[in-house]
């Protein structure tokens, strides 16, 4: 039974963007309420599957979470910012480098062939 309604649910959802498509003559207004009420209505049938329930339930818990996470101040934020900025710039450096040198030693080989052609 819960396959059917998430079937329907899906079907709630593909109706209210082909509203969308189907409305174009109308104000955008009504367009974008066709598929805040295709998505709305697809939610509420989702809501009573099992699956629902579990997403709400993972939905509530992953939200717990985050209250846990102790997050970075503005200075540690601004310092590892810092850090990934110097990061990049040292490996375009780094890359910058390898890539002239396999230049020049590609060069330097095909010179080469032509010398003694």
């Amino acid at each position: 039974m819960d396959k059917i309604k998430l079937g329907f649910a899906l079907l709630l959802l593909a109706t209210g963007i082909a509203g969308f498509y189907y409305l174009r003559d109308s104000a955008m207004v009504i367009r974008v309420v066709s598929v805040l009420l295709g998505f709305f209505l697809a939610v509420t049938v989702a809501w009573f599957t099992v699956q629902g329930k579990q997403f709400y339930a993972f939905s509530r818990e992953s939200r717990e979470e985050t209250k846990k996470v102790v997050w970075p101040n503005r200075k540690e934020t601004m310092q590892m910012t810092g850090l990934v900025f110097a990061f990049v710039v040292v490996m375009a450096i780094f890359l910058w480098l390898v890539d002239a040198g396999l230049l020049m030693l590609i060069k330097s080989l095909m010179s080469y062939g032509e010398d003694n052609g």
